[in-house]
């Protein structure tokens, strides 16, 4: 790829701007020697987003419709950023025609679409990847590094929770986000996120029981524009449509190493924009993570003197994953923000494009679809009130 990558971005919404603005920068991380960056194309119906979105970010074009960017002759790699229900078509028909593919999660509204999917990504050979952004943490990998290396001892407790307010507002508008079945509201827009940091940190999952999958809100007003992200001040209707999918999740998990693992979800929780955190005990030590103070994590053992042992406050610094390679300053307490993941990842995907081993890989298709099949197992013991193995 001597004339470099060139990329683009099917959906103009809000994650798709961070897609956007992550390929924008992916060629300031992680050292040389990676092929350059070419930032192609950026689509979507409402061409009016499309077109703003390519500009702000310097794209060289926008297009209408996702064939289009299929069709183009000089686009590599694409993310896909749209609503979820339209992954499979999408991905399916971009992997066909030779491109590589970078699919926000969760992968698709149905376990037998991704695996569908993932079918497709193997026939193509491409390199097909599922976009858990938040594994490219600093102090998430930080944390992840010190359970490898035995610092926790055995683990015990994984205690998570993602909480939003986005939805708090029962006269905000209406959307594909809630419609579809129980498991398609917060628990695959916010809950797939948790699971999936869960398990990178803790292992695989192999059972749920005492899930719950409330709606609380039980209809919005009709949209009567094109809206970007959760659709803030959008004018709406007096009609109003029901809300048919889950507001609130909440499970117990299994480990297969024996741990336990709690999990509470929510798109109504006033207050709380973006709130997600965790706590992880072992035998030996404990660590925990708020994403509201990206920079730094908790950590606790029993190396100090009881008189003066209490939790610790670590400052995110080039003794940590990323940080070195990644930011112009890197020094503890400069601090970054939720964009640099988006970038992390751009970087990773690009890298496995082009062949280079200098980072975790990415998420695969085949990781999107196993954090389905654990969302499945969610919805099955809500639905019968009993534990609930997970099933590949």
């Amino acid at each position: 790829m001597t004339a470099g990558i060139g990329v683009a971005v099917i959906g103009a919404g809000m994650a798709g701007r961070s897609h956007a603005h992550a390929y924008r920068n992916a060629q300031t991380v992680f050292g040389t020697g990676a092929p350059a960056v070419r930032l192609v194309a950026v689509a979507d119906l409402n061409r009016e987003f499309a077109t703003h979105t390519a500009q702000r970010y310097g794209f060289e074009r926008a297009e209408s419709s996702w064939q289009a960017i299929a069709e183009a002759g000089d686009i590599d790699a694409v993310s896909i950023v749209v609503a979820n229900h339209l992954h499979r078509e999408i991905a399916e028909g971009l992997l066909a025609a030779g491109k590589h593919v970078l699919c926000e999660k969760p992968l698709a509204p149905t376990v037998e679409d991704a695996q569908a999917m993932v079918a497709a990504a193997e026939k193509s050979g491409r390199v097909a990847s599922c976009g858990f952004s938040y594994r490219r943490s600093p102090a998430v990998a930080a944390i992840a590094e010190l359970i490898r290396a035995g610092a926790l001892g055995e683990l015990l407790h994984f205690n998570g929770r993602y909480w939003c307010d986005y939805a708090a507002d029962p006269d905000a508008p209406g959307s594909w986000r809630y419609t579809g079945p129980p498991g398609s509201g917060a628990l695959a827009d916010l809950g797939s996120h948790l699971i999936d940091l869960a398990e990178q940190l803790c292992g695989p999952i192999t059972s749920i029981r005492g899930a719950t999958l409330p709606t609380v809100i039980k209809d919005r007003p009709v949209p009567l524009g094109a809206a970007l992200g959760h659709a803030a001040g959008v004018a709406v209707s007096t009609e109003r449509e029901p809300v048919t999918n889950d507001d609130i999740a909440t499970f117990v998990a299994e480990f297969a190493s024996g741990a336990a693992g709690t999990f509470s979800i929510s798109r109504v929780a006033m207050g709380h924009p973006n709130e997600l955190a965790f706590e992880i005990s072992g035998t030996r030590a404990a660590a925990r993570f708020d994403l509201s103070r990206n920079a730094e994590f908790g950590f606790m053992d029993g190396t100090p003197d009881p008189a003066v042992n209490g939790w610790r406050r670590v400052l995110i610094g080039p003794e940590h994953p990323y940080i070195t390679a990644a930011q112009s300053m890197p020094f503890a307490g400069v601090g970054h923000g939720g964009q640099e993941f988006f970038t992390y990842q751009a970087r990773a995907f690009l890298d496995e494009i082009a062949g280079l081993d200098r980072l975790p890989r990415q998420a695969s298709f085949a990781d999107g679809l196993h954090n389905l099949q654990i969302q499945r197992a969610v919805v099955q013991a809500s639905a019968t009130g009993s534990a609930t193995e997970v099933t590949r």
